[in-house]
């Protein structure tokens, strides 16, 4: 049986692990791992429409000029596609779409 003090300390101690990334969280900046896996995924699906590293867009919106704080917008605009951009529900799975806005709230690092 577990006791209140081996519950607090088991919290304590996800709490110790998850602080840098809490601290993350709470800057709002994204860990350069996810900023990297958005950039690979957006220069697999995304280049074509919005310009290769967000550069020169042929098709879609300049997302340089994105507004970072539109998190709700990017993952509807991607998930269900909006005007002439197609839904990417069936091939990108959530945690690739954070990936992504990471990439695109970030900017990209070159």
């Amino acid at each position: 049986m577990r006791t209140w003090f081996n519950l607090a300390g088991s919290g304590l101690a996800a709490l110790i692990l998850l602080s840098p990334a809490l601290a993350v969280a709470q800057s709002g900046a994204s860990p350069p791992e996810l900023v990297a896996k958005g950039a690979a995924l957006f220069s697999e699906n995304c280049q074509t429409c919005h310009g290769a590293r967000m550069r020169n867009p042929q098709w879609g919106i300049d997302l340089r000029q994105f507004p970072g704080d539109a998190n709700t917008r990017f993952v509807n605009s991607v998930t269900y596609g909006k005007r002439q951009m197609p839904s990417w529900e069936d091939v990108l799975k959530p945690e690739d779409i954070e990936a992504l806005w990471a990439y695109v709230s970030t900017g990209d690092p070159d």
